[in-house]
């Protein structure tokens, strides 16, 4: 029995119980803030339609029943478990602008925001982690205030090349977008691992030991190809959470 099968009033429930698992995750390693942030999945082609988190929900209380869906719904603001205004402003024009932008993710987590409070919010491939995002970010420097539809409508018109993959999203904190929520991700949780350790290499005061180009971007490309990475790494966190008897799938 496919995991569709289980709910069947339930549209896209596969989707549904990963997005909520990558929820649970990211407050477990306290990448979360209090109620806010938001993650979302397009689930149609246009990208009008996506699973997001209702307004003012734990990211650890997320379930797979409770994700909304119907961006086309012109009373979906309206309801009680109506989402966050500014993460329907912001996901809803990078879904509607950025067709390869399936999953879109954006956090406040702790090493990364550092990053984007730096005057200079680059992030050097002086490892194999950073090095998985060297020509691979864009940097916002033009913070406009809480995302609403105007400042939502501002970023998304920064990630028309599929190439970005990540936002660094000046005097604010990372966007990160993907093709699945397993790609999206992975690639939040590496970002994330790859800002704490720029950091802590920063706070050394000793010179930073630099790849070259060509180096950090084989590096890149590499670990793009690696196989089965994102979606190993995601099936071991739901894993995890079935052992649990975590209520993320219900």
């Amino acid at each position: 029995m496919t995991l569709d099968e289980t709910r069947p009033n339930m549209a896209h429930w596969h989707e549904r119980t990963e997005l909520a698992a990558a929820f649970r995750w990211t407050a477990r390693l306290n990448m979360h803030e209090a109620v806010a942030n938001h993650f979302s999945l397009a689930v149609n082609e246009d990208g009008t339609q996506f699973l997001m988190n209702a307004n003012q929900v734990h990211f650890s209380r997320v379930r797979a029943s409770e994700l909304l869906l119907d961006a086309n719904d012109p009373a979906a603001m309206d309801r009680p478990d109506a989402p966050d205004p500014t993460a329907w402003g912001l996901h809803g024009s990078v879904h509607r602008h950025c067709p390869h932008a399936r999953c879109v993710m954006h956090a406040h987590s702790i090493f990364a925001t550092v990053l984007a409070s730096l005057a200079d919010s680059t992030l050097p491939p002086i490892d194999q982690n950073s090095a998985m995002f060297f020509n691979r970010t864009v940097i916002d420097n033009q913070f406009g205030g809480l995302a609403f539809e105007d400042e939502g409508e501002r970023c998304a018109a920064m990630l028309s090349d599929p190439k970005d993959k990540v936002m660094i999203m000046g005097n604010h904190g990372v966007l990160v977008l993907g093709t699945s929520v397993a790609d999206t991700f992975n690639r939040l949780y590496y970002f994330e691992r790859a800002a704490e350790t720029y950091i802590r290499a920063l706070q050394t005061g000793q010179p930073l030991r630099i790849l070259s180009d060509d180096i950090a971007e084989k590096s890149a490309r590499e670990i793009e190809e690696y196989p089965g990475q994102a979606d190993a790494h995601l099936a071991a966190i739901c894993e995890i959470l079935d052992f649990e008897n975590s209520d993320y799938a219900t």
